[in-house]
């Protein structure tokens, strides 16, 4: 190792918080964040890497209850109507529980800033490299959330045009998330949908190429 990498117990707690992260959907109730805390979280957010430095993102912290209310109301509509979609496993996926929005300590939405479309730097030929960079932003947050102790689940079930109406976003601004945070009772072992037996991990080896779509290493 070069004189410019981490010492192995630095090593080791960066694969491990990887490791350990789990997306969250049970909170201890009534629990809270430092706000020092939560401050390291989206410092570690907002470091994340950009294309073309674009930073396109923009985290909105929801603390009016009756708010928090509304953006529940949004998700559990979103729900039925995936559950409704899903088919067979309606009743499968109903019996899930997909997100923690009245219980978790924080609750945030991600948004795509308006104004991104001005960055051509990296976005000429694939302008969803702004999602990508806030995707990083979350896993930032993710995985820092993780060392202090804390959960987060990404909440993805929801109608964009209307969160984004909700919450005054202007014209060209996108929600791409609702993120839960706070204390947990635990952090399991497995991801939740292993668990419940939704969907199961599939391993590396059928992720990796080399040279070509088919080949194997």
């Amino acid at each position: 190792m070069n004189n410019r990498g981490f010492s192995a117990q630095e090593r080791h707690a960066v694969y491990r918080v990887i490791a350990e992260r789990r997306d969250m959907r049970r909170f201890v109730p009534g629990s809270t964040v430092d706000t020092d805390v939560l401050v390291r979280l989206l410092r570690a957010a907002h470091a994340a890497p950009s294309v073309g430095l674009m930073q396109p993102w923009r985290f909105i912290r929801i603390t009016d209850a009756a708010l928090r209310g509304r953006i529940h109301a949004l998700v559990d509509e979103e729900r039925l109507l995936t559950a409704h979609a899903l088919g067979q496993r309606e009743q499968e996926f109903l019996a899930l529980k997909v997100e923690g929005i009245r219980e978790c300590a924080e609750l945030l939405v991600v948004a795509l800033r308006d104004g991104r479309q001005a960055h051509i730097f990296g976005r000429r030929t694939l302008p969803q490299m702004d999602l990508a960079s806030v995707s990083c932003a979350i896993q930032n947050l993710w995985l820092a959330a993780r060392a202090e102790g804390l959960g987060m689940g990404w909440v993805s079930l929801f109608d964009p045009v209307r969160l984004a109406e909700l919450l005054g976003m202007p014209t060209g601004a996108e929600p791409v998330a609702v993120l839960c945070l706070g204390p947990v009772p635990e952090f399991p072992d497995r991801p939740a949908l292993e668990i419940d037996d939704w969907a199961h991990r599939r391993p590396l080896s059928e992720f990796v190429a080399e040279n070509g779509w088919e080949a194997t290493p």
